[in-house]
């Protein structure tokens, strides 16, 4: 087998692990409100969240040529699969570190950065104009979006059944929380599955398997699974940060929150092929619906250190990145 193809095999092995990784670490995003208010039990909103996930991975591949195209130039060579090899084990090392502390970090910046820090060690070219229109005004906009219209909508729900006998209206909102969860996690495939297959289509093209940018089927198909099989697998911790920490949600707020942010990430998705953050989007929706109780409802030193770790994810999974870069450079 010769040396690229042997190092595409371990890229898509790598991305895989990521695309698992990202399931785990992102599986709360679809599903924490959810659980927390028990609209579902953990094991059945995490096989809906893994049914939907493979649905909206396989609709679109937007993302996945924003990601593979819009972000780095193609690199060149063997040296080109070192640094895909690198984003990916940064963007892991990355997802790893905030899952063990229960952090929920963006999963898409990672990777992000990741890529662009290999390639700045890699002294290829970045794409600094798509970085900051597809990259940083969204990482900016939709969290400001999502606790703008998260506010809005949960006042809207809270003036429609403020006659609504309370234990009625919250035994149908959580009835409605399983159509929005699923939204939601349908929303999480056509957004973060396709991120990586943007970056094993990158990896094909640059050992030459392809001859122009698309995305196969089978990747599809192995992306969709790979972040199914991750989401089932849990994270739990998360979903405890998201679910409880920030604030105490209501079935009402749960379907609030979810709604708000299943429909930024769809538009963002279909309308603008913009890579937007799931935990960004729906960590801001909670925050934008618990804000109406009262400013003080949300645990803003948890939200500020979710806060902390969002600015971080870009320059740490980059600096890991360009690590392993120049190590593994090294020794190929």
């Amino acid at each position: 087998m010769a040396p690229a193809t042997i190092g595409l095999v371990v890229i898509v092995v790598v991305a895989l692990a990521f695309d698992y990784t990202n399931g785990f670490h992102d599986a709360a995003n679809a599903i924490a409100t959810s659980v927390s208010t028990k609209a579902m039990t953990p094991r059945v909103a995490l096989a809906m969240a893994a049914v939907m996930n493979v649905i909206g991975a396989l609709v679109s591949t937007k993302v996945a040529k924003t990601i593979g195209q819009g972000i780095v130039a193609k690199p060149q060579g063997d040296s080109g699969l070192v640094l895909v090899f690198s984003a990916l084990i940064g963007a892991i090392a990355w997802n790893l570190l905030t899952w063990y502390f229960s952090l929920p970090s963006s999963s898409s910046h990672a990777l992000i950065g990741g890529l662009v820090g290999a390639t700045l060690a890699a002294s290829e070219t970045v794409k600094w104009h798509g970085i900051l229109q597809k990259v940083v005004v969204p990482m900016v906009l939709s969290p400001l979006i999502g606790i703008a219209v998260g506010y809005v909508f949960m006042l809207a729900v809270l003036w429609i059944f403020r006659r609504a006998n309370v234990g009625a209206a919250n035994r149908n909102f959580r009835y409605a929380q399983i159509a929005s969860g699923a939204a939601m996690a349908y929303g999480h495939g056509t957004q973060d599955a396709q991120k990586t297959m943007g970056v094993i289509a990158l990896a094909l093209l640059i050992s030459g398997h392809i001859n122009h940018f698309y995305v196969p089927l089978w990747v599809v198909l192995a992306a969709a699974l790979a972040i199914s099989a991750g989401t089932y697998a849990g994270g739990y911790r998360i979903m405890r940060t998201l679910g409880r920490r920030v604030i105490q949600l209501t079935p009402a707020g749960g379907f609030s929150a979810q709604t708000v942010a299943s429909s930024v990430m769809l538009v963002t998705a279909y309308g603008y092929a913009v890579p937007v953050s799931t935990t960004h989007v729906i960590t801001s929706s909670i925050m934008g619906v618990g804000a109406t109780r009262r400013f003080s409802a949300v645990r803003w030193g948890v939200a500020g250190n979710i806060a902390v770790a969002w600015v971080l994810t870009l320059p740490a999974a980059g600096l890991a990145a360009a690590l392993i870069y120049t190590i593994a450079h090294a020794i190929v």
